[in-house]
């Protein structure tokens, strides 16, 4: 169920745009529904959870490295799903109104939905190498979140730095993932808590893992990304950096810690760098104007204290961590989305700007003192319980009954740093209610522009009654989080949640704090005056600046010293580099096979023409006659392929060179039409060198490859396993939508990222705009062969062209489909027809121009990228629903009545007879439709955008006979 749940997120996620088109900001409630599902299913599992059992999914993914599909809902991943989805689910549902007064945000509708799949694979995955993938998703979604709006500096530039720094530490985890799964034997998270490994690479793994984790929840000398990631929408802070994103660093430091407390720099490095983060955020904090970034550095604080707490691997510092994990989820969701109320209706976050809007909006101040109570620390609330049992398991540390070693100097400056930064809590807790609500004495009332709507507050409501309510269920939450205290080896276990603590160090530790926080607030004043007295300090963040400015300049000089900007220098050192090296390894062979010429006569034929046709592209010095004779090798690969009795293959090559020549001609019209005039010389001769010795290892190469075979080919056993594990005949096409899907995959991305950088090159403006269909006027579409070559001079137009295209255009596009259909038994496939396709597209531009390409295909480019990229990652993972695994095909045989035969006076007529359909197909459609964007893609680049730069005076113009062309551009115009 947990891999159909992440699925069918990630479905959303990608159909996001069109449901945001179709109902507006509606969108987000009915995306807001799937978490709320998933909430509800997680809720359904509490027998089971809180029995001590566990639900588990497992799929096979890569046997030969042990990785699976693994999913485990433990204790600590059940509470974590809960908080993902529960807040994911509120967040989404406040995003409603919060975004009423912009246009729609499909983009926020599907990111916030795939972060949240992200978020429940990561909490949930119990093979590391999947958690690794989950990891590192949930960075990918959160740069694109962050930078929400890319026309903003502040939001590139903090999208950036968290995505440098938190995929750096992810980096770092990864190898001790490995290094752990590795000392276990088993990447399996479950077994490996079940029985801890040990040795060296244990040692290794603990702090990699460990700085992966730091690195994501912000803590010193991490911190410094969280604050600038301010940057994104409200309800995005709400969500990413207070319930999720930033939760995942805590929830790996709290399920490792049964595995690696104990091992050498651990605890010392969390209690070090905890402490040290939770007094450094809460410090900042109080300098805060921004609500925001007040809010932002007491996250930063309070993560040190939550990673001190689950960190330190003792029984009751694990209860009051995993606590306060919950409390703080709430009440700084809580706060975040009261902040986008404050800024909503009154237009500013700055306290300094705000006076009296707790008179106009009561119950926002209302909602928001919970949160600021629990937020402190206060009772009756969930932080208030959650924090005493916190400072029960660090006092512990300093009354000997911890059991984890430490001195007891070291114990009790500990527990007077977390003291000190649990008062800097409660003084900037009370400095944001005060600042945002409160009136300022000699202040006007801060003008409320609109008053929120009971959607907007419904969210922060909920999740206040649930911090305040929670002050009161410390008994039931002793009963669900005790047992994930009691998997801790260390310590003696806590005294549990209680309203009313006992008497004790805890007790007097917290009164401290409180008191302490009362004052620092009321001296809030003193206190500013105090932080601009001290020196400037070479901080983190300036570390970062530097270290990426340094890099940024040994990048642009090593760029200078070895890419001159010469194809023809990066050419020759490659094939400079593989010619020696394969000469060398040949130089040491000392029996050669005996020589092979060819199969037949006919080999002979063909391949003496492409000697013929490869030695007059290199004398050629006219452009178009050098790349239609380059035409000719790839048309007689072709023939050898069918030679070799290979059709499919053939197919190909002769579509891949027919629409290679195509882009050739594109590009080939804006350049001059010679290569050079320049007289042979000494260093074209060193050329000749090295293509002759590139040519002589590749064909001896060849030749000892060929004859050195032994075994029988593996390829030999193809045709019986095309058929009975692909359902096809065509093994090419099974190879490719089935056996080898995955590399297919990552083909048609490379397609896609290809087609997205060539449009890029070419246009300078943006590539959304839509798609202008030809319309006469009165909206009626005049009679024609073409209706876009209207917008032609006559003189570019040809009407026999026009008169053959219109004809020939719906052939290819027929052409096109029954080769996608048939290519799993006969020649053909998705890329064959999509081939087809795409050249019937290109042959449309030829005829008709720019507008005529947009009149066969008005639908964007980027939208068949990404339906085809979809139907692809969709038909791998639909058979998971079914019982199966990724990838795995299926084979359905119908028979419609009435459609199979028709009976005629001379016998049986069959029409459609037994359809055979296998699941591969949709993989197939997936291919067609990413080659047929792709090919559009280049058409609209190379074709129509060059068209309408040139329009504008913006390409060069090449010199009629002649190696020079006139330079684009508007200066002479």
């Amino acid at each position: 169920m947990l891999t159909i749940l992440i699925s069918a997120h990630l479905v959303i996620a990608m159909a996001a745009a069109g449901l945001t088109r179709l109902i507006g900001h509606r969108a987000f409630l009915l995306v807001a529904v799937l978490p709320a599902a998933t909430f509800g299913w997680l809720v359904a599992q509490a027998p089971v959870v809180l029995a001590g059992g566990a639900v588990s999914e497992v799929a096979a993914w890569i046997p030969a490295l042990r990785v699976e599909l693994s999913f485990r809902l433990g204790l600590v991943q059940w509470l974590l799903a809960l908080v993902v989805t529960g807040i994911g689910a509120v967040v989404l549902w406040y995003c409603r109104w919060y975004f009423a007064g912009v246009a729609s945000q499909p983009r926020v509708v599907g990111l916030l939905t795939a972060f949240c799949a992200a978020m429940i694979g990561l909490v949930t995955a119990d093979d590391l190498i999947l958690l690794y993938v989950f990891w590192e998703a949930t960075t990918v979604f959160s740069y694109l979140l962050i930078g929400h709006d890319p026309t903003r500096r502040a939001n590139r530039s903090a999208a950036l730095t968290a995505l440098i720094v938190t995929t750096t530490g992810g980096l770092a985890m990864l190898v001790g993932l490995i290094a752990l799964g590795q000392a276990a034997g088993t990447n399996s998270l479950a077994a490996i808590v079940a029985a801890p490994p040990s040795g060296a690479l244990v040692m290794l793994a603990a702090p990699l893992i460990l700085a992966g984790a730091l690195s994501k929840s912000a803590l010193a000398p991490f911190h410094f990304w969280l604050p600038g990631a301010m940057a994104a929408p409200t309800p995005i802070s709400a969500y990413l950096h207070a319930a999720a994103m930033v939760k995942a660093g805590v929830y790996l430091v709290a399920v490792f810690a049964p595995v690696l407390a104990g091992q050498p720099g651990w605890r010392p490095a969390v209690w070090t760098l905890g402490a040290l983060t939770l007094f450094l955020g809460g410090w900042r904090a109080l300098r805060q104007d921004d609500l925001k970034l007040l809010l932002a550095y007491g996250t930063v604080s309070q993560l040190g204290l939550l990673v001190l707490l689950v960190g330190t691997g003792t029984q009751a510092a694990a209860l009051g961590g995993m606590a306060m994990l919950i409390a703080h989820a709430l009440f700084k969701a809580t706060a975040f989305l009261v902040v986008g109320i404050v800024d909503h209706g009154t237009g500013t976050r700055q306290l300094s700007e705000l006076s009296g809007v707790g008179r106009s909006l009561p119950l926002t101040a209302t909602v928001a003192g919970i949160a600021a109570a629990s937020m402190a620390g206060l009772p009756p609330t969930l932080g208030f319980i959650a924090k005493e049992a916190g400072l029960e398991g660090i006092t512990n540390l300093g009354l000997g009954h911890d059991g984890t070693g430490i001195a007891a100097l070291p114990a009790w400056l500990l527990i007077g740093v977390v003291v000190a930064g649990s008062a800097l809590t409660v003084a900037y807790s009370l400095r944001w209610w005060w600042g945002a609500f409160w009136t300022k004495p000699g202040a006007p009332a801060t003008p409320i522009s609109h008053r929120p709507e009971a959607g907007l507050l419904a969210g922060p409501v909920l999740l206040a009654a649930a911090t305040l309510v929670g002050g009161f269920l410390g008994g039931p939450l002793t009963a669900v989080l005790q047992p994930y205290a009691d998997t801790l080896p260390l310590g003696e276990p806590g005294h549990g949640l209680k309203l009313i603590p006992d008497p004790g160090a805890p007790l007097a530790a917290s009164v401290v704090a409180i008191g302490l926080g009362v004052l620092l607030f009321v001296q809030r004043d003193r206190i500013a005056r105090i932080q601009q007295t001290f020196p400037l300090v070479y901080g983190a963040a300036d570390f970062y600046r530097a270290s990426m400015a340094a890099i940024d300049r040994l990048a642009v000089e090593v760029t200078d010293r070895t890419q001159r900007g010469s194809l023809a220098s990066y050419v020759g050192t490659i094939l400079a580099v593989i010619a020696a090296g394969i000469l060398l390894a040949l130089a040491s062979v000392q029996a050669w096979p005996a020589a092979y010429l060819a199969d037949n006569a006919g080999q002979v034929v063909v391949g003496a023409v492409m000697m013929v046709a490869a030695v007059a592209v290199a004398t050629s010095r006219g452009r178009l006659r050098a790349v239609l004779l380059l035409g000719v090798t790839g048309y007689c690969t072709a023939v050898l392929f069918l030679l070799h009795g290979a059709p499919d293959l053939a197919l190909t090559q002769v579509l891949v060179e027919t629409v290679s020549l195509l882009v050739f001609l594109l590009v080939l019209r804006k350049l001059p039409k010679y290569f050079t005039e320049r007289p042979l010389q000494s260093s074209r001769w060193w050329r000749v060198v090295l293509a002759g010795g590139t040519g002589l290892a590749f064909t001896l190469v060849a030749l000892l490859a060929f004859g050195s075979r032994v075994a029988t080919p593996v390829s030999a056993a193809y045709p019986e396993v095309a058929k009975s594990f692909g359902y096809g005949n065509n093994i090419v096409n099974v190879v490719l939508v089935d056996t080898r899907a995955w590399d297919t995959i990552g083909e048609i991305a490379v397609l896609s990222i290809a087609a997205t950088g060539v449009a890029s090159l070419i246009f300078l403006r943006s590539r959304g705009a839509p798609v202008r269909r030809v319309t006469s006027p009165g909206n009626r579409r005049d009679r024609g062969w073409l209706q876009g070559s209207r917008s032609l001079p006559d003189a570019q137009r040809s009407l026999i062209f026009e008169v053959v295209t219109r004809l020939l255009f719906p052939v290819m596009i027929l052409v096109s489909i029954y080769l996608l259909v048939a290519g799993h038994n006969l020649p053909g496939g998705g890329f064959a027809g999509g081939l087809v396709a795409g050249t019937a597209l290109l042959i449309r531009y030829l005829a008709g121009g720019r507008a005529e390409l947009d009149e066969a295909m008005p639908l964007p480019a980027g939208a068949l990228l990404g339906t085809g990229l979809a139907a692809a990652v969709a038909s791998a993972v639909a058979p998971l629903a079914v019982g199966g695994v990724i990838f795995q095909s299926f084979d359905v045989h119908l028979r419609i009545p009435g459609w199979d035969q028709l009976a005629t006076p001379l016998g049986p007529l069959t029409i459609l007879g037994d359809v055979h359909l296998v699941s591969s197909t949709v993989f197939d459609i997936g291919v067609y439709l990413v080659v047929v964007g792709m090919l559009l893609d280049l058409g609209r680049s190379l074709g129509g955008g060059i068209d309408a730069q040139a329009e504008e005076g913006l390409t060069p113009a090449p010199e009629p006979e002649s190696t020079h062309a006139i330079p684009g551009g508007r200066s002479d115009r």
